[in-house]
């Protein structure tokens, strides 16, 4: 079924990229975030209940490892700005390729 969806600028434009980065569509992007907002917690898909749990907002989170140091705020800043630069960096040496236009 088609639908019209009218959404902030900016929240477009984050779940444009957040699509471009997993190479999926708006429309799987949409449909998993409405999908993890209408179901409840415990029905979750979790895809290796080794490694995950299902938060208490019915999301995914890493299990934590016993004896593991816990994951602070500047480590995942430092990982999201590692991603980041890989991306640009991929992106520059695509369009010095010519495999994107100029």
């Amino acid at each position: 079924m088609k639908t019209t969806l009218d959404l902030p600028d900016d929240l477009l434009i984050e779940a444009k990229t957040l699509a471009a980065r997993r190479k999926t569509t708006l429309k799987s992007i949409v449909e998993q975030a409405l999908r993890r907002e209408i179901r409840p917690p415990a029905e979750m898909e979790n895809p290796d209940p080794e490694k995950f749990e299902v938060g208490p907002l019915g999301l995914l989170v890493l299990r934590r490892r016993p004896g593991a140091k816990p994951i602070t705020h500047e480590d995942v800043r430092r990982l999201q700005d590692e991603c980041d630069e890989e991306d640009f960096q991929r992106a520059m040496n695509l369009r010095e390729g010519h495999d994107l236009p100029a």
